[in-house]
């Protein structure tokens, strides 16, 4: 057995005697039996049923996995429910997307740029193949708004919207800016081309941070983090982790952003309490688990990941976050017409 797999058992027979202790009894129940039958009515007790959650579900899918997650406390800061190598830098894939929306939408804040500015979609800068819509309508040379870039980058992850963004902030002035906000490992990956780069690196801890930062008004302008937040919030963004096993209003609740590419299966995001208060934080990254050509929900990172937000959220719907609420703008099929 290897030391990484000696440190993990051990965390995983701490924090589920711990969840035992909270509640009173020897042999905790599971994630999801937790969340219905023994609802956390403390920030302590929520941080160790989610810390149980975790262990859990990463030995359940195997691989290695880099976390962090905290539970909000009116008491002070945000109690930490998992710390697992949270300075670890990795690669980010589309979850950067979101410090990528971050830049561009700091330099509207600052009248650089407009949400209504028009970003011509070339057939060149198509990403062929890649994930989102600029792919498949094969409709070039036309052009669309950078708000309808933005919104494509965070709720379908489409490939071509990050070389939109790229056009209206280079690499290194994007990077510059995250720096700048106190994010020196959230960076892109510069390559020959100024306008173009790879989605880069972060850490758990730095991309938890972003988060917390984002919510507490402290990032962007308040019309640029309600942006930004209803689209990570909306009923088309990311489903398949997290968010999977939720009702429409329970999806409301939480902002997520995934990203995968080989065998990384990625997701970062925030639960918002019934007000819309923020309540739990979360930056989960995955690698080396088994079928990494599979990107679909069947994915053993993915279903674990699903678990694990059930999990979460049903440990802290009994509390009350802090800070700022962002309440949801309520989103309804329609039937056309």
């Amino acid at each position: 057995m290897t030391a990484r797999m000696n440190r993990r058992t051990a965390l995983g027979l701490g924090t589920a005697a711990t969840a035992g202790a909270v509640f009173g009894n020897g042999s905790p129940a599971s994630a999801e039996e937790r969340g219905v039958e023994q609802p956390a009515s403390t920030p302590a007790q929520a941080a160790a049923l989610v810390a149980a959650a975790y262990q859990q579900r990463i030995a359940e899918a195997g691989g290695s996995w880099q976390a962090y997650v905290s539970v909000a406390d009116a008491a002070g800061a945000p109690l930490p429910a998992v710390s697992d190598e949270p300075n670890l830098r990795l690669e980010a894939y589309s979850v950067n997307k979101i410090a990528v929306a971050v830049a561009v939408l700091d330099k509207v804040d600052r009248g650089l740029l407009t949400l209504t500015q028009r970003v011509d979609v070339t057939e060149a800068i198509v990403v062929t193949g890649g994930d989102g819509i600029f792919s498949l309508d094969g409709a070039y040379p036309s052009s669309v708004t950078l708000g309808h870039a933005l919104a494509a980058l965070l709720t379908v992850s489409d490939d071509t919207a990050v070389r939109l963004c790229g056009l209206v902030c280079p690499s290194a002035e994007l990077n510059a800016i995250l720096v700048a906000k106190g994010f020196p490992n959230t960076q892109v990956q510069p390559v020959a081309n100024p306008n173009r780069f790879y989605l880069g690196t972060s850490t758990p801890r730095e991309t938890h941070d972003l988060l917390r930062a984002l919510v507490a008004g402290t990032l962007l302008s308040p019309a640029s983090t309600a942006f930004l937040l209803r689209q990570l919030r909306s009923p088309i963004a990311h489903t398949d982790g997290v968010r999977r096993t939720m009702s429409s209003d329970e999806r409301a609740r939480i902002a997520s952003k995934g990203g995968w590419y080989a065998d990384a299966r990625c997701e970062a995001g925030i639960i918002f309490d019934r007000a819309g208060a923020p309540v739990l934080t979360y930056a989960l990254f995955a690698t080396g688990q088994a079928d990494p050509g599979n990107f679909g929900g069947t994915h053993p990172a993915v279903t674990a990941r699903a678990k694990m937000g059930r999990s979460f959220l049903d440990a802290v719907d009994g509390l009350t976050g802090t800070g700022t609420a962002h309440r949801v703008t309520r989103q309804r099929p329609s039937n056309g017409g």
